[in-house]
């Protein structure tokens, strides 16, 4: 017997995608296991009936008077049996065929009642657990269960004479046939009950496992597509840290080989001067690729494992300044501890804009300004080139260029704000703000004053 929850009649919608309306859930058939099990049932059933005749009648037990031939008997107990092989790909069928047998073989006073009572209660029961119609199965089980009680009360009417006869001792304060009936009646109550009960159990433990099985693949699905969806992302990270890290000392590279290639015969020191700046940048860059690509290998390590931050933004100017930049770099403000990754994210923002202007600005002159504020840590990159970040498209508000994309991103994480664009007396300016937690900024200025 299948184990189930609480029984219901009509079939419970599962969920649907959208606003696409719920289709009420079909169990399944049964596997071919299932069957095998039904078919191993209904042969069992039918030989336990002959066994009950060939008790019954060793015994001279013939409660509904008196029996039919053997072979007529033999045919009634292995009819009760037999329709319990279909009781789960047939149903409906299985039960309707063996309450027309049950009854027909009490009209003609078979002597096996009790297996023909069981299987009886194994049809309504199945019948509620694997009907595919809810309604028919509902209806064709109350059908069931009135005709059989129609039955009952035939057959009582039928033997009321005979009654009274059966009980000599009795003596208690109801009458025999009152008591008889009442007994009878409460005893097919509870048994017809307790099958449909039980049939709409099992029925609904069936939805309900369906109903896992449906949320645990929408949680297989789910999962695939946030591991894609991190995959994707990590790539977009990797790509962002190799612009960062490569952008800037390439950049700062090309600038130095071009200056040496223009003075080279004419004066041999600055060009040598130059190709050694290209020589550092070279090996930094190198450097800042093993670094980086040490901490990708480390599935568990944060964008703050590559050490740079707010500390390193001085000799990040460096490459400025060898590529024939002035560069100007100002701390406003007492300097506060802050969280590495809004460290990282402001390290990247000087960075990024650095690059720009040595390709792209034409500038001579870089003004860098970091200010601790109150409640925020803001960023500032000025130059006073003509065109400025302005000249690339590809990094220009809302383009799919990796550079601005990537500050926004940075900020944004941050809750911070980025301003982006040319400066009204020429040149362009990058302003970036990244809020601090005012407590923190607080405590650390004051154990800076007490230092």
């Amino acid at each position: 017997m299948e184990a189930g929850s609480a029984g219901q009649d009509d079939a419970t919608p599962t969920g649907a995608p959208g606003n696409a309306p719920a289709r009420p859930w079909v169990r399944p058939g049964p596997t071919r296991q299932q069957r095998r099990r039904d078919l191993s049932l209904g042969l069992s059933m039918a030989a336990l009936g002959l066994v009950s005749v060939v008790l019954s009648n060793s015994m001279g037990s013939f409660p509904l008077g008196t029996p039919p031939s053997w072979p007529e008997q033999v045919a009634w107990a292995v009819a009760c049996g037999l329709p319990l092989v279909w009781r789960r790909s047939h149903p409906e069928l299985s039960t309707a065929v063996l309450a027309v047998i049950f009854i027909a073989a009490q009209v003609r006073n078979s002597p096996e009642t009790l297996v023909a009572s069981a299987t009886l209660f194994v049809a309504v029961y199945s019948l509620g657990a694997w009907g595919r119609d809810r309604r028919l199965a509902a209806r064709i089980r109350i059908g069931v269960i009135a005709a059989m009680f129609a039955w009952l009360a035939i057959a009582a009417g039928l033997s009321v004479a005979s009654v009274e006869s059966n009980f000599p001792g009795a003596a208690g304060p109801i009458s025999p046939l009152v008591a008889a009936a009442i007994t009878t009646v409460l005893f097919n109550c509870a048994f017809f009950l307790l099958a449909y009960l039980l049939g709409n159990r099992t029925w609904t433990s069936a939805l309900r496992q369906h109903e896992l099985e449906v949320q645990a693949e929408e949680l297989r699905r789910s999962r695939a597509e946030n591991a894609e969806r991190a995959v994707t992302q990590e790539r977009v990270r990797i790509a962002r840290e190799l612009h960062d890290v490569v952008a800037h000392h390439v950049s700062v590279m090309g600038v130095q080989a071009s200056a040496s290639r223009r003075v080279m015969d004419k004066d041999p020191d600055k060009a040598k001067t130059a190709l050694a700046a290209v020589e550092q940048s070279a090996r930094t860059a190198v450097d800042e690729l093993r670094r980086m690509l040490g901490v990708l290998r480390d599935a568990g390590a944060a964008d703050g494992a590559l050490g740079y931050g707010l500390e390193q933004v001085d000799s990040l100017l460096q490459g400025a300044r060898d590529a024939g930049l002035a560069v100007e770099y100002t701390i406003y403000g007492t300097p506060v501890p802050v969280p590495e990754s809004v460290s990282l994210a402001g390290y990247r923002v000087v960075q990024e804009a650095m690059t720009n202007t040595i390709k792209h600005a034409r500038a001579s002159a870089v003004d860098v300004r970091i200010r601790y504020l109150r409640r925020e840590v803001e960023v500032e990159v000025t130059d006073d080139g003509r065109t400025g970040l302005a000249a690339v498209p590809a990094r220009s508000v809302g383009s799919t260029g990796l550079g601005l994309i990537g500050m926004r991103e940075r900020v944004a994480a941050h809750d911070g704000s980025l301003e982006v664009g040319a400066r009204a007396g020429g040149g362009f300016r990058v302003r970036a703000r990244f809020p601090i937690a005012q407590a923190g900024a607080a405590d650390a200025s004051a154990a800076t004053a007490t230092a």
